[in-house]
């Protein structure tokens, strides 16, 4: 495969891309309120909720299946803090799978479904590139942007969170740790490559970019499942967790990017236009 060709597929695409304000919202207005509403509605807390009004029953599951370093960390705090530091720290952190999964479903929903409709799929399937090449730009065009945005909410998040709640934990920075670490440069881009990849055999399967991501938001399920295990304490995103995980994930890519390549045939593609 030849990195060059497939960076031919990636900027044709980003042109289309960035004059599409229907694919370009959602992947900002989402993420624009998890990594600010969030962290700003989480550090308001203290304002509106006393010590003896704090209520940690919803917590409890989740407290008692964290880390015996982090419960002796928490054991010195206040029943507010608690709250704020399991909400901040383990409740919203699925929540950032969500982002490079969302972002990265509406722009490989455009990929083919898209060409569809703008006329121009006959032109890009008669390029002299190979079906791998093709896949991998399209791919990279979805790859890129959505853990571009990834990676800027998690900034904007940790940052907001970091300064509003300095006083709160007596000027101690909570993020990023360890955990988000792993979770934003692991395993979120494991996710998007997985979501993508599937999301790209669907986009050439179907006839238009609406049908494409509607069918691709089945894709999210097993992620929401990642994010009520984690809030029910059933899972905990630990090193061990994630790296696990993350591994599941890569090993989903590549066989995900091989059944692509084995279901994508362009004549089927062309014979669904005429």
């Amino acid at each position: 495969m030849r990195l060059e060709k497939a960076k031919l597929v990636f900027r044709k695409d980003w042109l289309e891309i960035k004059r599409n304000w229907q694919v370009i919202l959602p992947i900002i207005i989402v993420p624009l309120m998890i990594s600010v509403f969030i962290p700003v509605i989480l550090t308001l807390i203290p304002s509106v909720v006393t010590t003896s009004e704090a209520d940690l029953g919803g917590f409890e599951t989740l407290i008692q299946s964290l880390p015996a370093s982090v419960q002796g960390q928490i054991n010195g705090m206040t029943e507010v803090q608690v709250m704020i530091y399991i909400m901040a720290l383990y409740f919203f952190a699925p929540f950032f799978l969500i982002i490079p999964l969302m972002a990265s479903s509406v722009i490989a929903s455009d990929s083919f479904a898209g060409e569809k409709e703008r006329k121009t799929i006959e032109a890009l399937l008669a390029t002299p590139i190979s079906d791998s090449e093709l896949l991998f730009g399209k791919m990279l065009v979805s790859f890129i942007p959505s853990m571009l945005v990834t990676v800027v909410s998690f900034i904007a998040y940790t940052t907001i969170f970091d300064v509003l709640s300095f006083g709160l934990f007596n000027g101690t920075l909570l993020l990023p740790n360890l955990d988000w670490i792993l979770l934003i440069f692991g395993l979120a881009p494991t996710v998007a490559l997985a979501s993508i990849g599937l999301t790209v055999v669907i986009s050439a399967k179907v006839k238009g970019f609406r049908e494409a991501q509607q069918i691709s938001v089945i894709l999210l399920l097993p992620i929401l499942g990642l994010v009520f295990g984690q809030i029910s304490g059933a899972v905990i995103f630990g090193p061990a967790i994630i790296a696990v995980l993350t591994a599941v994930f890569v090993a989903i890519d590549f066989v995900v990017f091989r059944i692509g390549l084995k279901m994508f045939k362009r004549e089927e593609i062309l014979s669904q236009l005429s």
